[in-house]
């Protein structure tokens, strides 16, 4: 559905957007303090929304808020109120649900290296955080609960493109989490009634990722090595195969899950991805060659290839997204492919 305004077609994201100036609601995003949960504040807050910030701190920084308190201006910030806690602890959650119409939950402790580490930590954050999350929902009459699943509960279904009524088995204990807050989430909505929607997410990357730390995601990780002039590594030969999802796609999925008023988009769970495969070496030269283009004159070629290491445990071969279950009940229609994401996040 779209709407020509002076020659120029306006999408149902435009309209969402156009719709929340007009009639503000109060959000609570978990995780606020995070990679994707500050994007996701930081739109709130320029389309004039309340919103509040409920992080630990564990991933998230106090610098990802600065840059977007600095972004938005001190008129839109003073809409933001942050809560320091755990969604570990109830009660926290309890207190963060007050009087929200909108809950966006992306606190979780990432990755699927770190869950095999220490599974016990990722089932606290993950299972049990989440739980929390959709009680306090629950109680605090929350009107829709969208959440962060992960292309990850695909595990060893082989099916290229993903579709969201076939997973596999999952490879990690981090795949069994969000596996498990999407079981959850069915229950709660047919137990309890409560509107809930998961969006499973494919590589999103973007400004504010950390490039630091042994779970840092590979796009910003790459960049800083290149930069640096140091090795990058690739785990296998290089083939494996990614669908990049640049995080403004991830932000315009919350906000349309949120405000879709299609029955039949409540309690399902989508794809959020661009339906476009990369291998790890296309993107190592991408990166490579944007970066030297960028800065020919202080820019480090060397080491100008790849260091390729043996495939980690728990790690999925393929993963590509069909996103046409979004695209129809969501209306979801993604603004940048993977070059623009670059383009923008460099």
């Amino acid at each position: 559905m779209c709407l020509a305004v002076i020659g120029v077609k306006m999408t149902v994201y435009d309209q969402a957007q156009n719709q929340l100036k007009t009639t503000p609601r109060r959000w609570l995003v978990t995780g606020a303090a995070g990679f994707i949960g500050s994007h996701l504040v930081q739109t709130l807050l320029e389309l004039d929304q309340a919103v509040v910030g409920l992080d630990n701190f564990s991933t998230g920084t106090l610098e990802n808020l600065d840059h977007v308190s600095h972004q938005v201006g001190s008129a839109q910030w003073k809409r933001f109120r942050l809560i320091e806690g755990d969604i570990r602890q109830l009660d926290v959650c309890l207190a963060s649900c007050r009087g929200v119409d909108f809950v966006l939950h992306q606190a979780a402790l990432g990755s699927v290296t770190r869950s095999i580490e220490d599974p016990m930590e990722t089932n606290e954050s993950n299972v049990t955080g989440f739980l929390n999350m959709l009680v306090a929902a629950r109680d605090g009459k929350v009107k829709r609960f969208i959440y962060a699943s992960s292309s990850s509960v695909y595990g060893d279904c082989t099916e290229i493109p993903a579709t969201e009524n076939r997973i596999g088995i999952p490879l990690s204990p981090y795949a069994v989490s969000k596996r498990a807050n999407e079981l959850y989430a069915a229950v709660f909505a047919s137990a309890y009634g409560i509107e809930t929607i998961g969006l499973r997410y494919f590589n999103v990357f973007g400004p504010r990722q950390d490039p630091n730390g042994a779970y840092a995601a590979v796009i910003p990780r790459w960049i800083a090595a290149l930069k640096a002039g140091e090795t990058v590594t690739i785990y296998g030969d290089g083939t494996t195969s990614r669908d990049f999802c640049y995080v403004a796609n991830a932000v315009q999925a919350n906000i349309l899950a949120a405000i879709c008023d299609q029955k039949e988009a409540i309690s399902q769970v989508f794809n959020v991805a661009l339906n476009q495969s990369t291998t790890l070496n296309q993107l190592f030269v991408c990166l490579r060659d944007k970066l030297s283009a960028l800065h020919p004159s202080s820019f480090i070629l060397h080491p100008s290839s790849p260091l390729h290491l043996p495939p980690r445990s728990g790690d999925i071969r393929h993963s590509l997204a069909d996103i046409s279950k979004a695209q129809r009940l969501l209306a979801y229609q993604p603004t940048h492919t993977l070059e623009q994401g670059l383009d923008e996040m460099l």
